[in-house]
């Protein structure tokens, strides 16, 4: 048995999620979220396991444990779609059904990993070298999908949902014959996504709305894109190849979908005439931004695009677009500065829960282990998103911080462990006799609980 337990608030959530897994091992799900709660050091599953007890008792091992990670990957549809409805209640609370917009962002990231025998790791491109400057990592890439709300007070957060393993085309000859996959792109990954998110959205009542790095502004995602009804906001190449919006003479045969004219980007963004200073806000500031609207047509995207070209203050201009021709300029540039959350989300992910860090080899127990851990990030988002700033973190022992920054995810996963000891401990048969000296000492370790 584990040695606490989850907040009541928590428990019911993940109650709920566990319900749609197998009965027979349902009930480890809430067990081992308290154990990635309580872990400390190396974030392995052997970690998780210690941090709540798990496996440790008479006639118990750990090996049912990694085996329910298995079990995790082939349920990451569903539970990832029960995770969002339960989230779209807490934070977005009373939408009508139908017109509600949800946007999401898409991007990928590698986790580093170690060893040879590691199901699906290869070589990669290193988004982010450190010092040595390396330019290659070696690890999984996951190309993942997360929910982009809009917090009163902390603004945009990415509470990511679901991810796909890229495998390259050279690592799949070296996976064993039952865990052999066929090859697919990333663009073809981040289609998959998409159709779940859709999925979703017919069950839920939404529209979906994808913002995405340039990398995944493709024909093959914008086509999809557009045949499930999902609006796109990306960067636009500076190379792409735009043309004029058609101009319908009335005549015989089939109207033109793109026009007869060639629009070059570099030469609308070095023409001073025809900027305008947009207000719009930017990582939670108002600022004015120089821009250059128009609307074109890009055979990748299968027809109309709304441009948006921005000058910076250094003289160099950005472009990007949307697929949502009534969108102003404010809107695509926060929607593109919103996509910044995400990355916030991988580096929580990294270097707070430890993602990567779970030392399995096994293809399917790397890929539920992956996913709990994007849904452990989620769910403590979720339990503190209507909690106060101060019961989440108290600046009074950092008189060096600003009083006025948001919590971080590392904030929040420490307020919440801190409760979870704390009502553990309340719970005991002898806390009611304890002394005041006693309970204050108490209440002090839960809030420095590390």
């Amino acid at each position: 048995m584990p040695f606490w337990s989850l907040p009541a608030e928590l428990a019911t959530a993940v109650a709920a999620l566990a319900a749609l897994l197998d009965p027979r091992s349902a009930w480890r799900l809430g067990p081992l979220l308290a154990g990635h709660f309580a872990a400390r050091g190396r974030r392995t599953v052997t970690a998780w396991l210690r941090g709540a007890g798990l496996g440790t008792g008479p006639g118990q091992g750990w090996q049912p444990w990694y085996v329910f990670l298995g079990t995790l990957a082939d349920a990451a549809r569903s539970l990832a779609g029960a995770l969002l409805a339960l989230v779209l209640e807490r934070v977005a609370p009373g939408r009508p059904r139908g017109g509600w917009v949800v946007r999401c962002a898409l991007d990928d990231t590698p986790t580093r990993r170690y060893g040879p025998r590691v199901q699906g790791a290869g070589v990669h491109r290193d988004p982010a070298p450190g010092p040595a400057g390396g330019k290659h990592l070696y690890g999984h890439v996951w190309v993942t999908l997360a929910l982009l709300a809009v917090h009163p007070r902390w603004g945009t957060i990415a509470l990511p949902l679901r991810a796909l393993l890229y495998i390259r085309k050279a690592t799949l000859a070296t996976l064993p014959a039952d865990r052999r996959l066929r090859f697919r792109t990333k663009h073809e990954l981040a289609v998959e996504l998409l159709e779940e998110l859709a999925a979703w959205g017919r069950v839920l009542g939404f529209r979906a709305e994808l913002v995405a790095d340039g990398a995944y502004a493709a024909r093959s995602v914008l086509r999809a894109a557009e045949r499930l009804g999902i609006k796109v906001v990306s960067r636009l190449r500076r190379d792409a190849a735009l043309r004029s919006l058609p101009v319908h003479t009335g005549g015989r045969g089939r109207p033109r979908k793109y026009g007869a004219e060639r629009l070059s980007l570099a030469k609308r963004a070095g023409q001073r005439r025809g900027w305008t200073r947009v207000p719009c806000v930017l990582y939670g500031r108002q600022t004015i931004k120089r821009c250059k609207v128009f609307q074109a047509t890009w055979e990748p995207a299968g027809g109309a695009i709304l441009v948006v070209l921005t000058k910076e203050d250094d003289g160099s201009w950005r472009a990007f677009f949307t697929t949502d021709l009534a969108k102003s300029a404010a809107e695509v540039l926060g929607a593109v500065a919103e996509r910044g959350a995400i990355e916030q989300c991988f580096h929580s992910l990294k270097e707070v829960l430890g993602a990567g860090q779970q030392q399995l080899r096994d293809l399917r127990r790397n890929v539920g282990a992956f996913h709990f851990n994007l849904w452990a990030c989620t769910l403590v988002e979720w339990w503190a998103w209507n909690r106060p700033d101060r019961a989440l973190v108290d600046r009074r022992a950092s008189p060096w911080d600003r009083a006025d920054r948001r919590p971080s995810h590392a904030d929040k996963r420490k307020a919440l462990r801190a409760e979870t000891l704390a009502e553990n401990i309340r719970q005991l048969p002898s806390a009611a006799r304890a002394s005041r000296k006693v309970r204050r000492l108490v209440q002090h370790l839960a809030a420095i609980a590390p």
